[in-house]
């Protein structure tokens, strides 16, 4: 059997993503749609494939770093499952010492039953804006999902799969270890229980292709950075009829210039006049909705002073309306004065009566 990673073209430390990266070059090179009528490229195409249904999946790899192409099927893809391996009692098979007092054909079927879809990630950027209205977006995603010329089966079409004549359908073959019989996967059918003569050209047997599929997502309002929406269904296809897996949306919400978020809370800085926090006056503020609000700063507001907005926050998103805007005062020192300022200044400097340094230092 081919090297896996040389098909890629990678070395073994590849990382996913390089790996991810050279299976969808190759797979735009030598895809029949690109290559009609060309069977090298179609042969080579499904050898891609192959390649990166194992080095794609990180269990997989794992399994094939270890013990190697022989516990693979002949087309790399078939996939290397512990559980087709016998069990204490397959290996012991009291079934067949005491005239099948257990039910050994129950543990036998295990190693061929359908197996879940793996589960997939993906990742969405949104800007401030959208986190807080709320967006529909399209998150591509390449997934293995049911090839569509074989419907799955792995046969091709006018084929049907069949009931391996080696192991009968069982998946398992038995040989004699003196007194006892040790159960092991059926080296024709690989535990399947059938066999595929004519496999699909498309898919190479394998019963999957891999593709990018664009999936319709709604982002509710009041979303944040790093939440995750499940999507039933949505990952890679079953194997053995077995159910998908899902889909993992994760958002990436950029910062705001104005708004600092704290759950369903914004904080926004208020740069004031000392005039103004010493008198009292009433500011424009900006809202997350784009319009303004006419905010209060109380008489002897004082820096880094919180004034709380009720309900002019960010959407919570488990519904129950919106959380406050804070608005946290800056005071706003000029760095040039006129000479009426100047003196207006020197004039309070005089007749003020406070000193701010004797309140903290007594």
């Amino acid at each position: 059997m081919k090297e896996l990673y040389e098909i890629l073209g990678v070395s073994r430390t590849a990382s996913q993503d390089e790996i991810k990266k050279a299976y969808r070059k190759l797979a735009r090179k030598y895809h029949p749609d690109s290559n009609p009528d060309d069977k090298q490229a179609e042969e080579r195409f499904k050898e891609v494939s192959a390649a990166y249904d194992v080095l794609g999946d990180p269990e997989k790899r794992q399994q094939y770093d270890t013990l190697g192409s022989r516990v693979f099927s002949g087309d790399g893809a078939g996939g290397f499952d512990p559980s087709q391996f016998a069990d204490l009692g397959d290996l012991f098979n009291l079934g067949d010492l005491f005239g099948g007092m257990f039910n050994r054909e129950q543990s036998q079927a295990q190693g061929r039953a359908a197996r879940r879809g793996r589960d997939l990630e993906a990742t969405v950027n949104l800007s401030f804006e959208e986190s807080l209205n709320g967006v529909t977006v399209k998150v591509p995603v390449d997934v293995m999902g049911a090839c569509p010329t074989c419907r799955g089966t792995g046969a091709e079409p006018g084929t049907a799969p069949i009931v391996c004549p080696e192991c009968r359908g069982r998946g398992v073959v038995s040989q004699s270890q003196g007194l006892f019989a040790l159960s092991q996967p059926c080296p024709r059918c690989h535990g399947n229980g059938t066999v595929i003569e004519k496999p699909c050209r498309v898919c190479a047997g394998t019963g999957r292709r891999r593709e990018t599929r664009r999936y319709q997502v709604k982002i509710r309002p009041g979303v944040t950075d790093g939440t995750r929406i499940r999507l039933a269904g949505k990952g890679e296809a079953g194997l053995g009829g077995g159910p998908a897996g899902d889909l993992y949306v994760t958002t990436r919400v950029a910062p705001s210039p104005l708004f600092e978020r704290r759950g369903a809370d914004l904080v926004i800085e208020v740069p004031v006049t000392y005039a103004e926090a010493a008198l009292g006056a009433t500011v424009q503020v900006p809202t997350p909705d784009g319009t303004q609000l006419s905010l209060k700063v109380p008489a002897g507001s004082q820096e880094g002073k919180l004034l709380r907005v009720r309900g002019r926050g960010a959407p919570k998103l488990n519904g129950g309306g919106s959380g406050d805007l804070l608005a946290r005062l800056r005071l706003s020192v000029p760095t040039k004065l006129t000479k009426a300022e100047r003196e207006a200044i020197e004039n309070l400097q005089k007749v003020s009566r406070e000193n701010p340094r004797e309140k903290v230092f007594s």
